[in-house]
């Protein structure tokens, strides 16, 4: 395919102060945040990620540990970790009533384990200790990339999810809708502020829902309590949005397409889709009854659940959608291209876009449900050139691609640049 480029127009952006309360912004992983990643971390015996040691002779180190709230008690930790030549590079403390949380930032020589760190934070005084490595993207100034979310935020609702795991780290985040199928509460209602409530923080979405965040390895303090709401409700305050540029491809046959992101404004072109679609195309997508289809369009173009590519003709008539959810822990992708536009290339470039976006989100793997007699979407899968999962669930196949570094940056390079331009 070519493509001939159109930008869409910018978006003005509008941040929260509240968003830069405090001196600390938690870890980005190795690259982004894996989304997928949302399990405990390893423990300091073994292996980490990522670009940690910084020159020869030194690593970083992230820490967190608790101190009675108490005259000296910070004096005599910064006074152990000195006597390990332990440098302190970054510091913020969260008073707790009779105790302080305090986290840093820290450059110790090389040879220092984690094991040794914690020792002398223990002798200290420490208690409840948590360490990992950290890499040069913790030095970036706080503000800076409290900023970079906010933007990312402003600019497409779909960010939201994204934005909180790099903000907060490993986590589970999940939506509910405000009500039940039956018409009553779906959770117990939140207040406007929200509620932390240790390792589980719930935040009232947007559309009156309810936004939960799970981090069962370590606390949230209250400042990450304090910027989670601020993003929030700086999503909550711009409404629906998605990017509005678009990319116009040439098939090989000659016919022009235009790939843009789409969202709930689309839903009675994609409907019209659905009845052009035939019974074996929906039930391929759908795995159920056919006429339940058109149920799920409202979910699946919304931007709070994921990202949603629409194929478009010049008559402005939908014929293909590709989307990449975001389900609890894990990443799904599903395309949908109408009969007559299949066999043409289509669904294999919206399926490779859709990598390129988990990519640069930070997943370490998408899946696909399909069945083994869609030979159309098992060979998108196969052409992404990706290491491959297969597993049947209840007749269904499930495709796992891991997003494994050398492969994952050979699609994001192919598909990154017209991505961006989505």
């Amino acid at each position: 395919m070519t493509r001939n480029v159109t930008d869409g127009k910018s978006t003005a952006l509008t941040v929260l102060t509240a968003l830069f309360k405090g001196s600390w912004l938690p870890r980005r992983h190795e690259d982004p945040p894996p989304t997928g990643d949302t399990g405990a971390r390893p423990s300091f015996t073994e292996e980490q990620a990522g670009p940690a040691v910084v020159g020869e002779d030194s690593t970083l180190w992230r820490m967190r540990t608790t101190v009675r709230d108490s005259p000296g008690s910070l004096a005599a930790l910064c006074t152990a970790l000195a006597g390990h030549r332990v440098d302190i590079l970054n510091l913020q403390t969260h008073p707790l009533g009779a105790d302080t949380v305090d986290e840093f930032l820290l450059r110790a020589p090389a040879p220092l384990s984690a094991a040794e760190i914690t020792g002398a934070v223990s002798g200290a005084g420490g208690t409840g200790t948590w360490i990992e490595r950290a890499d040069a993207h913790d030095l970036v100034d706080a503000p800076t990339r409290v900023l970079g979310l906010a933007t990312r935020t402003a600019l497409d609702a779909a960010e939201l999810p994204l934005a909180l795991r790099q903000l907060l780290g490993r986590c589970t985040i999940r939506q509910f809708p405000g009500t039940s199928a039956g018409g009553g509460r779906r959770q117990a209602d939140v207040p406007v502020e929200g509620v932390l409530e240790d390792t589980v923080m719930r935040l009232r979405a947007p559309e009156g829902g309810v936004i939960t965040v799970e981090r069962p390895y370590l606390p949230f303090t209250p400042t990450e309590f304090a910027r989670a709401r601020a993003l929030v409700e700086l999503d909550a305050r711009l409404g629906p949005r998605i990017p509005r540029s678009q990319d116009v491809l040439t098939l090989p046959e000659g016919n022009d397409i235009t790939v843009r992101r789409a969202d709930t404004g689309d839903l009675e072109a994609a409907r019209a889709m659905h009845e052009r679609c035939s019974t074996r195309t929906l039930g391929m997508r759908y795995h159920g009854p056919v006429g339940d289809a058109d149920r799920y369009l409202n979910h699946l173009l919304s931007p709070r659940y994921g990202r949603t590519l629409a194929v478009q003709t010049p008559s402005g008539r939908i014929v293909g959608l590709g989307h990449l959810l975001w389900d609890g822990d894990e990443t799904e992708v599903a395309l949908l291209v109408e009969d007559q536009w299949q066999r043409r290339g289509i669904g294999t470039e919206l399926l490779g876009r859709l990598v390129a976006m988990a990519v640069e989100a930070g997943c370490e793997s998408v899946y696909a449900v399909t069945q083994s007699s869609n030979t159309g979407m098992v060979a998108a899968m196969r052409g992404l050139g990706l290491p491959l999962d297969y597993q049947i669930e209840e007749g269904t196949l499930v495709i796992t691609a891991r997003l494994e570094r050398d492969a994952a940056h050979e699609v994001s390079r192919q598909y990154g640049e017209r991505v961006a331009r989505d």
